[in-house]
């Protein structure tokens, strides 16, 4: 058994396909298939229903699961150290960030330090707000973008907070209005963040609060398709000021009522071994990026 078949093994968990994660690992179906078939034959269990469509983790994939994540964050935590001792200009950084977030700012960061130290990868891992969280405190990540909250288990950085702002198609009933308040979202139709994020239920519980019912007519963690949806007159969702103020064919409206901001901190756990690379990325990122509170 390597590491890396472990490594294989967690990916086709990760996404529960063969043919992606050989596709994010940037190698064949074929190999990756028979890294899981070894891992089978050694452990003399089957880890893996397969089928045509999907494919689902059987009892003994789901206890191999939680070992294997202790065993590759371990070897990762392990590999930093021996990496920090070589030297501050190699190394690499894995990165979680969610899809629907204008992080403007901080991939101008990550160019500027890709700029300074072009020998330092950085893998981007585009998860939901609480599957990023759940990774970090596994060691499957070394940072992460989402808001956090456990002081005990987290340090972070805040960088962003933006006022989320309505947008609809110019015919919308309230395309009249000036602003818009969550009482106006009663009964209607509303594209919303998937249960991932925190603002999911933020939202809601505001809408609860305004004494508004909304009908929920989509729940996504994908941008173009929620744009798709308002372009199409079936339901107005509520996103960041910098990614609706930027988006040409719609209309947005500033809320009325106390601003509902997307907050966002580059995190990571407190107890972990921070490589020499992640170590200078976050002193870089200091400089470059004003420190601000929640």
């Amino acid at each position: 058994m390597e590491i890396k078949h472990l490594e294989w093994f967690l990916e086709v968990a990760r996404y529960r396909s063969f043919s992606k994660a050989a596709d994010m690992l940037h190698i064949s179906q074929p190999s990756i298939s028979k890294a899981v078939r070894d891992l089978e034959e050694e452990l003399g269990k089957t880890l893996f229903y397969r089928s045509t469509r999907r494919i689902q983790l059987t009892d003994a994939g789901e206890s191999l699961l939680t070992e294997a994540r202790r065993i590759v964050a371990a070897f990762r935590d392990i590999h930093a150290a021996m990496e920090g001792l070589e030297s501050l200009r190699t190394g690499t950084i894995h990165i979680g960030l969610p899809p629907i977030t204008a992080v403007t700012a901080f991939a101008r960061a990550l160019g500027d330090f890709h700029t300074l130290r072009p020998k330092i990868r950085i893998h981007l891992h585009e998860y939901g707000p609480k599957r990023i969280e759940t990774a970090l405190a596994e060691g499957l990540l070394d940072l992460g973008i989402f808001t956090p909250e456990n002081d005990s288990v987290f340090e972070w950085l805040w960088f962003e907070k933006d006022p989320h702002q309505l947008i609809m198609a110019p015919g919308h009933p309230l395309a009249a209005c000036e602003t818009v308040g969550f009482r106006d979202l009663h009964e209607q139709p509303l594209l919303i963040y998937t249960a991932e994020y925190k603002l999911h239920d933020a939202i809601l519980e505001r809408c609860r609060l305004a004494g508004a019912v909304p009908e929920i007519a989509l729940e996504t963690a994908q941008l173009e398709m929620m744009k798709q949806f308002v372009r199409a007159g079936l339901g107005v969702a509520l996103l960041p000021a910098k990614i609706s103020g930027g988006l040409e064919g719609f209309l947005s409206k500033p809320l009325s009522d106390e601003p509902l901001y997307l907050e966002l901190a580059l995190t990571w756990r407190k107890d972990r071994y921070l490589s020499h690379a992640v170590s200078s990325f976050l002193d870089f990122f200091r400089t470059v990026i004003p420190p601000r509170s929640a």
